[in-house]
């Protein structure tokens, strides 16, 4: 057997909460492709708000902005990951209409 491998391209969109020159919220996502669909897919990672500034919608703010530019990138699906520690977040993305529906593995290098 042999691998063979492919250079794909995804494009990556920082979104930052900007207030009074600060930002103290961030969010990346990513649009992506595979081969089971003809649509790309998101992928949202590193949502972040500052301790300082959490409750007030930021997070809130930011997700829903990725959600609006994965459906205006004709996405066929949005996936967000959260380490298991982080049950406000969850709740976050359940509020939002994201539903539970793996498990993420990782690897640190």
């Amino acid at each position: 057997m042999r691998i063979r491998s492919r250079k794909l391209s995804c494009r990556g969109i920082r979104l930052s909460a900007i207030i009074g020159g600060k930002e103290p919220g961030r969010i990346f996502l990513y649009i992506m492709k595979n081969d089971l669909h003809k649509e790309p897919f998101g992928f949202l990672e590193d949502l972040f708000v500052d301790e300082s500034a959490r409750g007030k919608g930021i997070g809130t703010r930011l997700i829903k902005e990725a959600i609006k530019l994965a459906k205006k990138n004709k996405c066929y699906k949005l996936i967000a990951t959260s380490r298991h520690r982080r049950k406000g977040v969850h709740e976050l993305y359940r509020r939002l209409g994201f539903r539970n529906h793996g498990i993420e593995f990782r690897m640190d290098f």
